[in-house]
């Protein structure tokens, strides 16, 4: 009730932060002068970003990781990797800014879903991910003034309960004829690296940040000791696959399906809730 009194008002509740989304502490500026670049011009190519990756970026990653989670394929856990944490970043940054930097596979675990089957997870080494979270920050910078608004997974100050806010004011308050609730099955275990990378490239002409990207996607996965080659797909548990996973869905479902809503004016949008499925 509190919910549908808040969406009314036209104030969706304001959610926790979750482990699905984490913010920087600070915005440095010029990350705010690349949001503004987006923001100003919709069709700008960034080609000079990987220098906002920074050591100061790197540690602030490192912090915001989960420090109880399980271990990549090398074992090293976040506290092991803190020790001497200044000379081990500085590294890592070296690494990344002269293309030394070499992605790990994944480490393959299950989790049981809803319906008994069981979804792949992939765990990523440590240094993975925070590379993978400054990439992210970076990234946003660009695409939250990209992503269109009915886009609620993932996304800073946004969530599904935002969503179930957007659809009872529309449901409640418009006139509608029907509603489609879909699901795109083993959409991260599919996305085509192909069309990914083209997608990203369309904004962002960074080829250093281009090659990250491309090296997440194609380090494959270590499962029982076996490494075996990913083809499609991003791992479900990186920490960059949810923004992937928006990008690819803005250009593949987004934009067509606002394109539908221009011509046809009794078409009601409503929100895309989690980046594998709609309502």
């Amino acid at each position: 009730m509190e919910n549908s009194k808040r969406a009314r008002r036209g104030k969706p509740r304001k959610q926790p932060r979750g482990n699905t989304y984490v913010e920087p502490k600070v915005v440095s500026q010029g990350l705010e002068r690349v949001r503004g670049a987006a923001r100003r011009d919709s069709g700008m190519r960034f080609t000079n970003l990987l220098h906002h990756i920074t050591v100061e970026l790197l540690e602030e990653a490192y912090y915001a990781l989960n420090r109880k989670a399980a271990p990549g394929v090398d074992g090293v856990t976040w506290s092991e990797y803190g020790k001497g944490l200044e000379a081990q970043l500085r590294d890592l940054h070296g690494r990344v800014h002269r293309g030394a930097y070499r992605a790990q596979p994944s480490k393959r675990t299950y989790i049981s879903k809803g319906d008994g089957r069981m979804r792949p997870l992939g765990i990523a080494v440590l240094e993975d991910k925070i590379v993978q979270q400054t990439v992210v920050w970076v990234l946003q910078a660009i695409y939250e003034e990209v992503f269109l608004g009915f886009s609620y997974g993932f996304r800073p100050e946004r969530s599904q309960h935002n969503a179930l806010d957007a659809i009872w004011v529309a449901i409640m308050q418009r006139k509608v004829n029907w509603v489609l609730d879909a699901d795109i099955r083993g959409f991260f275990d599919s996305i085509s690296h192909e069309w990914m990378e083209k997608f990203v490239g369309l904004r962002i002409g960074d080829e250093r940040i281009l090659r990250l990207i491309h090296k997440w996607l194609t380090a494959g996965v270590s499962e029982d000791g076996e490494w075996s080659r990913t083809v499609v797909g991003t791992s479900q548990g990186a920490t960059v696959s949810p923004l992937l996973s928006n990008i690819f869905l803005h250009y593949v479902l987004d934009l067509c399906v606002a394109a539908e809503n221009a011509e046809i004016q009794q078409v009601k949008v409503l929100p895309r809730q989690l980046p594998d499925s709609g309502v």
